[in-house]
C-alpha cells in the first residue's frame, strides 16, 4: 500500500488508488467535473490539477495519476491555484450566462466550483459558441450550449446502462454531445445522466421550470415501482411531490434510480381517489366515511371474507388487514394477484439470497425466465459489473436485449433437467455460482429450479469460511416479500381465494387482478388511484400512496426498509392502516392498536424479522416439490416497463415513455 504526503500529511492508500483519492483520504477537497467514482477515468476537464513532487514542474491531473510511495502532493500551492483559475476561465469561455433560468441553479457543480476556485472576471471578450439542442427523449432535456464535454453521460450510458446511444461528434471547438441520430435514449436508466451532468446541459424534462431546490422539503423514502427497494429522496412543495432522487445506498441501488422511480411521481396528483364511494343502482356515488362503513357492515358475510393485496402496499397495512380478517374468522389472504402459485413456505426458496450487492461477485450466472432489465434494472447493472470481472451469463427464456452478452440456451423449462455440458462445466468450476429465477419460471417450474439448485451445488461454504447461497428469485412487486413474511399466500394462489367465493372481499390496491373471478363477492377497494380495482368496487375507501404515509417495505433480498411521509393524502383520503382500524370498530372487531408505533410493535412481535430494519437472512430449507418442469416460456410478466402499476398509468411522463420507447410512436418536436 503506497504511502505519500498530501500537504504535509502522510497517508496510506490502497494499491491502485489515484492521487485524487489519496487527497480525499487526507481530507482535502479536489474540484472535478469529468471524474466520477463509478465511471472510468477520462481526465479531460483538467480541474483536478495538483502539484506533485518528484515530477515535472507543472500541475498534473490527479484523477489519472496513480498514487505512489514517497510522493509529495500539494493541493493549494500558488501553481495549483493559478492553474485551476485558468482552467475555470477556459470552461466558462463559452458557457452561457443563464443561471437564473437554468434548472441546475442552486445545485450546480459549475456554480459552486467557479465561486470557490475561479477568478472574479474573464479576459475573453469574443462571441460565445452556440450549440443546437439535441433530442434525447421524454426524460432528458438538453441545453447543449452549456456542455463542457466532461463525457460523464457518455461513459454512464456505455458502462452502467449498457446502451451505447450517447456519444460525441466533431473535434475541438466543434465537438458536440448527442444521442445516436438525435433519437430518444432507450435506456430505462437514462435519468441518471441528469444527476451526473455537472453544468445543467442535461436536465430533467418533466421537472423543467418547476421549482428551485431551496423551495423544496426533502423526505427520505423507499421506491415502490419495483422490488429492489431503491432508497430515494422525495422533494415536495406544499402538497405535491415534484421529483424523486436516488439516495446513496451501496448495498441496494448505489446512487442510481430507474426512470420509473424518478418520474412516475407526476402520477401522484392525477386520477386520485379523494373521497369514499358506494355503488348504488350500479353506479358509484360519493359518500361519507360513515356511509361507506355502514355499507360494508351491512354485508352478512360471517367468516366468508377474503383479502387480496396489490404491488405497492406497505407492511403495516398488510398486518392490519390480516389481523382484521383473523378477527372475522378468515385466513383467505393472498398477494400474488396475477396468478402465481409457487410454494412460499420457505422464504429462502423465494428470496434473493446472494443479495443485490453480492451479485457483483458471482463468476457464473444462469438466468431462468427473467427479463432482468425490466424486472429489476438495478440488479441488471450488478450483473453487468460481474461480467466486467469475468463472469459468464447463460439464460433460459425468450431472447431479449439485457445490455450484455448472454448465451441463450432456449425457452423450454425442460432444459432445467438437462443443461448443456458447457453450463454444467462452468458451474462445476465456479467459486460463486448463481441462478436468478424470474416470474416466468416460478409458476410451474419452481420445483425444477429448486432441484437444479441442489444439483449445481449453489449453497456452499466458501474457502474464507463465509456462506454463499446462489439461489435467487426476482420479485417485481414492492410488497411481495413483506406479504410473504406476513403469510399472505394460499397453497393454490389467487385461484384458491376465488374458489372459496367469499361474500365480502377486500382489495388493497389490487389493480392487476382478474376481477371476473370475484363477480359474486361484495368488493371493497382500498387504494389511492381510480384504476382497475376502483372500477370494479362496490365500496371505495380512499387510501394514501407511498409518498403520503410512513411505511415499511421489504425488498427482494429480504431487506426491511422504511420510508417517511412527504406530503398528506388529498381530500378525505387516509392512511390505509387507519382505515382498517376505523372499519374494525364498526364491524365489532376492534383491532388492538391505535397508533403506528403500537401497530409496529404488534407486527414485530408477530413477525420478529419485521421488528427491526436491515437485511434479514432465511434458513435454507426449500420445500420438496415436483421437479418436473412444465412447458415453454412464451413471454415475460412485464409487457410494458413504464406502465406496471396505477401510479405509472396515471403519469403523463410514463405514458409518453411507453408510447415512444416501447411502442415506437413518434412525437413531433415544436421549433423553439
Amino acid at each position: 500500500m503506497p504511502k505519500l504526503k498530501v500537504d504535509g500529511v502522510e497517508v496510506e492508500v490502497p494499491a491502485g488508488a489515484t492521487v485524487l483519492q489519496a487527497c480525499e483520504i487526507a481530507g482535502k477537497e479536489i474540484p472535478r467535473f469529468c471524474y466520477h467514482e463509478r465511471l472510468s477515468i477520462a481526465g479531460n476537464c483538467r480541474m483536478c490539477l495538483v502539484e506533485v513532487k518528484p515530477g515535472p514542474p507543472k500541475p498534473q491531473a490527479s484523477c489519472a495519476l496513480p498514487a505512489a510511495d514517497n510522493q509529495e502532493v500539494f493541493t493549494n500551492s500558488p501553481m495549483v491555484k493559478n492553474a485551476r483559475e485558468g482552467v475555470m476561465e477556459f470552461l466558462l469561455i463559452n458557457h452561457p450566462l443563464d443561471c437564473p433560468i437554468c434548472d441546475q441553479g442552486g445545485e450546480c457543480d459549475l456554480q459552486d466550483q467557479s465561486l470557490a476556485y475561479g477568478r472574479g472576471h474573464s479576459r475573453y471578450d469574443e462571441n460565445k459558441r452556440a450549440v443546437t439542442e439535441k433530442y434525447m427523449g421524454p426524460i432528458v432535456k438538453t441545453v447543449m450550449t452549456r456542455c463542457i464535454q466532461c463525457t460523464r453521460c457518455i461513459r454512464f450510458a456505455e458502462e452502467v446502462a449498457g446502451v451505447e446511444e450517447i456519444g460525441a461528434i466533431g473535434r475541438g471547438e466543434d465537438m458536440q454531445i448527442t444521442s445516436y441520430l438525435e433519437g430518444a435514449v432507450t435506456s430505462e436508466l437514462s435519468g441518471n445522466v441528469v444527476d451526473l451532468c455537472p453544468v445543467g446541459a442535461l436536465t430533467s424534462k418533466p421537472y423543467s421550470f418547476e421549482a428551485r431546490p431551496w423551495e423544496l422539503k426533502k423526505t427520505l423514502s423507499i421506491d415502490v415501482m419495483d422490488a429492489v427497494g431503491t432508497n430515494i429522496r422525495l422533494d415536495s412543495r406544499g402538497r405535491q411531490v415534484l421529483r424523486a432522487l436516488p439516495v446513496i445506498n451501496e448495498d441496494v441501488n448505489e446512487e442510481w434510480a430507474s426512470d420509473k422511480t424518478r418520474h412516475a411521481v407526476d402520477g401522484l396528483v392525477r386520477g386520485r381517489l379523494d373521497s369514499p364511494y358506494v355503488r348504488v343502482n350500479g353506479k358509484l356515488q360519493k359518500a361519507s366515511w360513515d356511509d361507506a362503513f355502514r355499507a360494508i357492515a351491512a354485508v352478512d358475510a360471517g367468516s366468508s371474507v377474503a383479502a387480496v393485496h396489490g404491488d405497492l402496499v406497505d407492511c403495516e397495512t398488510l398486518f392490519a388487514a390480516k389481523a382484521l380478517l383473523g378477527a372475522m374468522g378468515s385466513t383467505l389472504i393472498e398477494g400474488r394477484q396475477t396468478g402465481m402459485d409457487y410454494d412460499a413456505t420457505s422464504l429462502a426458496a423465494v428470496n434473493f439470497n446472494t443479495t443485490i450487492a453480492g451479485t457483483e461477485d458471482a463468476d457464473v450466472i444462469l438466468l431462468v425466465g427473467t427479463n432482468l432489465r425490466w424486472e429489476a434494472p438495478l440488479v441488471n447493472t450488478r450483473v453487468r459489473k460481474a461480467i466486467k470481472k469475468g463472469a459468464k451469463v447463460f439464460a433460459i427464456g425468450p431472447e431479449t436485449d439485457l445490455t450484455y452478452r448472454v448465451e441463450w440456451l432456449g425457452d423450454d423449462l425442460a432444459l432445467l433437467g438437462n443443461l448443456p455440458q458447457v453450463v454444467r462445466d462452468a458451474f462445476a468450476g465456479a467459486a460463486k455460482p448463481m441462478v436468478i429465477v424470474g416470474g416466468a419460471a416460478l409458476k410451474g417450474g419452481q420445483g425444477a429450479v429448486l432441484a437444479l439448485a441442489g444439483s449445481l451445488n449453489l449453497v456452499r461454504t466458501l474457502e474464507d469460511g463465509g456462506a454463499w447461497n446462489g439461489f435467487n428469485v426476482v420479485h417485481m412487486a414492492a410488497s411481495r416479500m413483506g406479504g410473504l413474511m406476513l403469510g399472505w399466500a394460499q397453497p393454490g394462489g389467487i385461484a384458491d381465494v376465488a374458489a372459496a367465493k367469499p361474500k365480502l372481499a377486500f382489495f388493497l390496491g389490487a389493480d392487476e387482478l382478474d376481477y371476473a373471478a370475484f363477480a359474486e363477492s361484495f368488493k371493497v377497494y382500498v387504494g389511492h388511484h381510480g384504476d382497475v380495482g376502483a372500477r370494479h368496487a362496490d365500496v371505495i375507501l380512499p387510501g394514501a400512496s407511498y409518498a403520503e404515509k410512513s411505511g415499511t417495505w421489504v425488498n427482494l433480498e429480504g431487506r426491511v426498509q422504511r420510508g417517511e411521509r412527504a406530503v398528506f393524502p388529498p381530500g378525505d383520503a387516509r392512511e390505509d392502516w387507519t382505515i382498517l382500524r376505523a372499519l374494525s370498530a364498526v364491524l365489532g372487531q376492534t383491532l388492538p392498536f391505535d397508533t403506528i408505533d403500537e401497530l409496529r410493535a404488534a407486527m414485530g412481535a408477530a413477525v420478529p424479522e419485521l421488528g427491526s430494519l436491515g437485511l434479514k437472512t432465511f434458513a435454507w430449507n426449500p420445500p420438496a416439490l415436483d421437479a418436473t418442469a412444465m412447458g415453454t416460456i412464451t413471454g415475460y410478466p412485464i409487457k410494458d416497463f413504464y406502465l406496471t402499476n396505477a401510479i405509472c398509468r396515471a403519469s403523463p411522463t410514463m405514458q409518453r415513455c411507453s408510447a415512444e420507447l416501447v411502442h415506437g410512436q413518434e412525437f413531433a418536436e415544436a421549433a423553439e
